[in-house]
């Protein structure tokens, strides 16, 4: 009996330890939101039953998220920050570059064959062992559907030989994104001292990546058959939103102890196409719960402008009410063409109250000096955006001479000599 008592006793002191003083390493774990959902409701309404009448009627959601961002795919418009530069913790949606990283160097048809690190890799797994053999596109799969640590790991292996190798590649890739305040040490997103992101780069990221399409084809996925050792297995994908709201197509979850839960959501309805990150909620409810006010504020809150039809609209009227006062100082003639600098983004997402508010204001020098050389500036338009209180510079874009207007020559004087003395001839 003494024996038993003792037994138990070690036994609740190592749970206790466990729980208090021991990391865990578990990522996109499984936690009580699937116990919330009743079959007769969709996620969305459930979640936001939880919402108060305040948050509902507020102009910004509220969120328990510590970072989050909306940005819209097409513009690179921010549609909404919380903490959005702050460097955090990603967890597993460090996945994103670790798949962009493989698909970008490896043959996807090739086959790998698991080492003992990989399949000793903690966390969330695929589930593979020493010595199996699966392709590098199954493996893809496995990391981006199911989180597997050991399919991350088996990866980084056979693109670059190890995992410092492979940090290396990401870290390239950081730089050619120019993100400033991204850095990477492992393919799989365990909690490391020097593995960070912040929430607007890991949109960025993310946008680079679904611009992939056998990225994007992979993280829309559902569930997936795929093949080890020649035997099946289907797998499905941790990201809740995937199939339950309307427009979600992708992309990554993510959970350590050091991170929180993480979500990167792809969602497009009708023009607009947003990614949404949260990093930092305290539980996956609230990780949903935030991605889906975020998302459902920003098509109620928002509308796609195709400004750029605006701005030529209005350059044609512009140009007619001042060309004829344009003066070329020793031109040839007086005929100056222009154009204007394409806008870099022509449709942006604008709030709804405000998409009639867009205003221009050009600015150009009318006397100029021949010889003008097309190419050549000679102004700008200024873009804004008016509500009741402030003003929103959009951008200014160059008004650009379209043609050549060559200076007089002695030829040219003679002849308008020529033609003032046949005119002064006739009296």
């Amino acid at each position: 009996m003494f024996k038993f008592k003792n037994i138990l006793y070690i036994f609740l002191v190592l749970t206790i330890l466990s729980v208090y003083f021991i990391p865990s390493v578990f990522a996109d774990d499984l936690d009580d939101i699937s116990e919330n959902i009743d079959s007769n409701k969709t996620i969305q309404e459930q979640l936001l039953e939880t919402s108060t009448k305040s948050e509902k009627d507020s102009s910004l959601p509220s969120i328990n998220s510590r970072s989050a961002i909306v940005l819209d795919r097409n513009s690179n418009t921010v549609l909404f920050g919380k903490n959005e530069n702050e460097k955090l913790k990603m967890a597993s949606t460090t996945k994103i570059m670790t798949s962009i990283i493989v698909i970008e160097n490896c043959n996807l048809t090739d086959t790998v064959e698991v080492s003992k690190k990989s399949a000793g890799t903690g966390g969330s797994r695929l589930g593979l062992k020493t010595g199996d053999k699966i392709t590098v596109n199954d493996l893809l799969y496995g990391l981006m559907l199911c989180s597997g640590n050991d399919a991350a790991v088996a990866l980084a292996e056979f693109t670059s030989g190890s995992i410092e190798g492979f940090a290396e590649l990401m870290n390239k890739k950081v730089k050619e994104l120019n993100l400033e305040n991204t850095n990477f040490e492992t393919p799989h997103g365990l909690d490391s001292a020097n593995h960070y992101t912040t929430a607007y780069e890991l949109a960025l990221l993310s946008k680079y990546a679904l611009d992939n399409e056998t990225f994007l084809k992979i993280v829309s996925t559902k569930t997936k058959t795929i093949t080890i050792n020649g035997y099946p297995k289907t797998i499905s994908n941790t990201n809740e939103l995937l199939g339950n709201l309307n427009g979600v197509y992708g992309i990554k979850t993510g959970f350590t102890n050091g991170a929180n839960r993480c979500l990167v959501t792809a969602c497009k309805r009708n023009n607009l196409d947003i990614i949404c990150v949260v990093l930092g909620a305290d539980t996956k409810k609230f990780r949903t719960q935030d991605s889906i006010k975020l998302i459902e504020y920003s098509f109620k809150t928002y509308e796609p402008v195709n400004v750029q039809s605006i701005l030529d609209n209005e350059f044609n009227t512009w140009k007619k009410d001042n060309l004829d006062f344009f003066n070329i100082i020793k031109g040839e003639n007086n005929n100056i063409s222009l154009k204007l600098e394409k806008l870099e983004y022509p449709i942006i997402p604008i709030k709804k109250e405000l998409k009639d508010k867009i205003r221009f204001t050009f600015e150009c020098t009318k006397t100029l000096e021949a010889p003008v050389f097309q190419g050549f500036k000679i102004g700008n338009v200024r873009i804004e955006l008016i509500d009741s209180t402030t003003s929103n510079i959009l951008g200014y874009y160059d008004i650009i001479v379209d043609s050549n207007i060559n200076k007089k020559n002695g030829f040219t004087y003679f002849v308008e000599f020529l033609k003032q003395y046949k005119k002064f001839a006739i009296f």
